[in-house]
């Protein structure tokens, strides 16, 4: 029988002679041939959850385009992917934008986000052709007009709303309260409005709102829609602002750990679309768009990290700690935000928990700690540990602390592992010196 924890990961994963497997590879001869610590992706699971987004929104709303958040992973292998299924992309920096413009991904499927936007990066943005930018302040709304003026086209804008909404998620990853650096507050919002509705060279389109992540229950989102819906309605009174497109975001929830479930996308779609619908009322002459932008749905359980177990300290009475490979540099997760996982020793998959550990990292931190206290079978040096649910956010955050290189990313295909992102080389992280 498999192991229950394979819900957590890839839907290709499966148990073979007490070895893990995903989309046929076996862990063990990917850690030999690519080395540790090493990060996988499953192409089928990222292809399941870009058409699963796709399909219950658009089934309930057509006039639908999803997003990939590019802030969860990305790179050139990603963003082809991502492109291949129909989804636009919704990027954060100049560097996002950029590896989704060396990826060839279509420029006009990009939103352009961040709350601080530097002249460089507005300018790229204009210069490449962006599909949308949403604007999060009267800053940023003055040098776009600054920087569009000199252009013939009009650039299409959204402007980011903080509705004042509490999704009840960790305090790091909340977004649309009040106290938030992000988006207009309601009370200065139809100023922006107004500066927007007469600038000649930017065309409004739409409002967008972001609430924070992961967000398990859809409630929150129904909030912010009636708040937000109420204000443009009130800004079509004063202004003639049409409401073409409307996002709410995304910061939908995924099954980090087997207590904690997530929602499926149809959950999230039923709630939102519903919401939108009753929002908008009887009587427009056409609906408008709606822009939700999954990430860390969409990579999360795609991913998987591997490490090889290291150095063991007991202490009698309180607690075993095993050390490996990894750790804060790939993951900082669990030292951020206290994040839990579960883990597999891929080596050992079918056999039962026999000891309680702590697995550690190698940074020189004692915070550098990614699994607190879990079952686990009996590990010994060499063991390989494979921790579900790694696709998101992991590898973005990643870093050279203590002059660590980052891990390698493979894709696996049902035609074999391609490498989408080489291991780092210590002459890669003394590259950028200067003598």
């Amino acid at each position: 029988m498999n192991n229950p924890l394979l819900s957590l990961f890839p839907v290709t994963a499966e148990v073979k002679d007490d070895r893990l497997f995903v989309a046929g590879q076996d862990m063990a001869e990917l850690v030999r041939r690519f080395g540790t610590p090493l990060y996988l992706f499953d192409e089928a699971t990222l292809r399941s959850q870009c058409s699963a987004f796709r399909d219950e929104f658009t089934s309930r709303y057509p006039r639908c385009r999803v997003l990939y958040a590019a802030k969860a992973f990305t790179g050139h292998g990603l963003a082809r992917l991502v492109a291949g299924e129909q989804l636009g992309m919704d990027v954060v920096s100049g560097g996002e934008l950029a590896l989704a413009k060396d990826a060839g991904f279509p420029m006009e499927r990009v939103y352009f986000h961040g709350n601080n936007k530097g002249r460089e990066e507005l300018e790229l943005a204009l210069t490449l052709g962006v599909g949308r930018v949403v604007v999060d302040n009267f800053h940023e709304l003055s040098q776009l007009e600054e920087i569009a003026s000199r252009r013939i086209a009009l650039q299409d804008i959204l402007l980011r709303i903080s509705p004042g909404v509490d999704p009840h998620t960790h305090s790091h990853t909340t977004t649309g309260v009040t106290d938030s650096k992000f988006g207009f507050l309601m009370d200065r919002a139809a100023e922006a409005v107004g500066l927007a509705m007469d600038s000649p060279h930017l065309r409004l389109v739409g409002l967008h709102f972001h609430l924070g992540s992961p967000i398990y229950d859809v409630e929150p989102y129904q909030e912010a829609i009636v708040r937000v819906l109420a204000f443009a309605a009130e800004m079509e009174r004063r202004f003639n602002f049409v409401l073409r497109e409307f996002s709410p975001g995304g910061g939908f929830a995924v099954s980090y750990t087997m207590d904690r479930p997530a929602p499926p996308p149809s959950y999230y779609a039923e709630g939102i679309v519903s919401a939108l619908r009753r929002g908008m009322g009887e009587g427009r002459a056409e609906e408008p768009w709606l822009i939700v932008e999954p990430g860390r749905a969409i990579v999360a359980r795609a991913g998987v990290a591997l490490y090889r177990v290291g150095a063991r300290k007991e202490i009698p009475g309180i607690r075993t700690y095993v050390s490996v490979d990894g750790g804060m540099g790939d993951n900082i997760r669990p030292a951020l935000y206290g994040s839990a996982y579960q883990a597999l020793v891929a080596n050992k998959a079918s056999q039962e928990p026999r000891e309680t550990v702590t697995i550690s990292g190698k940074f020189c931190e004692s915070g550098d700690v990614l699994i607190r206290d879990i079952p686990i079978p009996p590990l010994i040096p060499g063991d390989i540990i494979a921790i579900p649910v790694s696709g998101a956010y992991s590898i973005p955050m990643s870093s050279n602390y203590n002059a660590n290189p980052r891990p390698a990313v493979v894709l696996l295909t049902e035609q074999g592992p391609k490498l989408w992102r080489r291991r780092e080389r210590y002459q890669d992280i003394a590259a950028l010196e200067e003598e």
